[in-house]
């Protein structure tokens, strides 16, 4: 059995156990009782009437309007269903980079299981897939509470090696989910720039709502680096020495280019995006975020 305490760390438990994330587009999970599904099903939210057709169910008979006007309706109501979640989460080379208490990799999985535990204490579903350039590990979507265990043991992957192939991934899981729910990426988003935006787009063309947690650790964002320095690649064997004051001003230039391009990416297909350094308390994060969507879905 997995520490399921490994990724869940009591201050965040803390901070985010009393919000709620809600979903903000029309999509077939739900929160019982606060959220509506566009498909018509048993529930105590009643929509419409419409005429009786042969075939039809005869408990949903209206007999009183059948009594006024001798003709017979049916009642149809908005399904509520719970939220449906998958946790698509980041194992590759890159994200085991990290010169804090928290790698990448680690501090994706903290998000991961945090927001797991916070799901299935809503008694939502939850869902989770591993990967780097394939699917490493895959967890159907189940509302129990003893799903963590599962979920957390899918998130501990021994060594991460292999680069991130987003596109084929998001492929994938937009052709195995074809149940409209949300889809929380959380990676560095170190792979080829097209290619999530149009795995993200194809996500959100099946109707998916899709939040993007992009983890970057604090050299990456602010390269601090000064003197001879040698940097290893890892998801590759390529080695450079170099005086990194020589580049730094063309590296943070490019990392500019390259949140912007992934913020609009994110922005012009209505994902949500977070860039979360590292060295940022986990509890704060999270706080801010899902209340930011808690705010939107109250404006709507």
């Amino acid at each position: 059995m997995p520490d399921s305490k490994k990724y869940l760390h009591p201050e965040v438990v803390a901070r985010i156990d009393r919000l709620v994330l809600r979903a903000r587009h029309i999509v077939e999970g739900f929160l019982s009782g606060i959220h509506r599904s566009p498909h018509f099903g048993q529930s105590v939210e009643f929509l419409q009437h419409r005429e009786y057709v042969p075939g039809d169910d005869l408990r949903h008979v209206d007999w009183k309007v059948w009594a006024k006007q001798d003709r017979f309706y049916v009642k149809q109501f908005e399904e509520d269903t719970n939220l449906r979640t998958t946790l698509l989460v980041d194992v590759s080379g890159s994200m085991q980079y990290g010169e804090g208490p928290l790698t990448k990799y680690d501090y994706g999985c903290t998000v991961a299981a945090s927001l797991a535990y916070m799901l299935l204490r809503q008694q939502d579903a939850v869902g989770c897939v591993s990967f780097d350039e394939h699917v490493r590990s895959k967890v159907p979507t189940r509302s129990k509470r003893n799903h963590l265990g599962a979920i957390v043991k899918a998130l501990e992957v021994e060594n991460p090696r292999d680069k991130t192939d987003l596109y084929k991934i998001l492929r994938q899981v937009a052709e195995e989910y074809p149940r409209r729910g949300m889809m929380v990426v959380i990676s560095d988003l170190l792979a080829d720039r097209e290619g999530i935006i149009r795995g993200l787009k194809l996500l959100r063309k099946r109707g998916h709502d899709v939040m993007v947690f992009h983890v970057m650790d604090d050299d990456e964002l602010d390269f601090p680096f000064n003197g001879a320095t040698r940097f290893e690649g890892l998801e590759d064997t390529q080695v450079i020495n170099c005086n990194p004051r020589s580049l730094r001003d063309g590296y943070l230039n490019a990392l500019q280019d390259f949140l912007s391009e992934m913020r609009r990416g994110c922005t012009s297909n209505m994902c949500d995006y977070d860039l979360i350094r590292t060295s940022q308390p986990l509890s704060a994060v999270l706080a801010a975020f899902l209340s930011n969507r808690l705010a939107m879905h109250h404006r709507k």
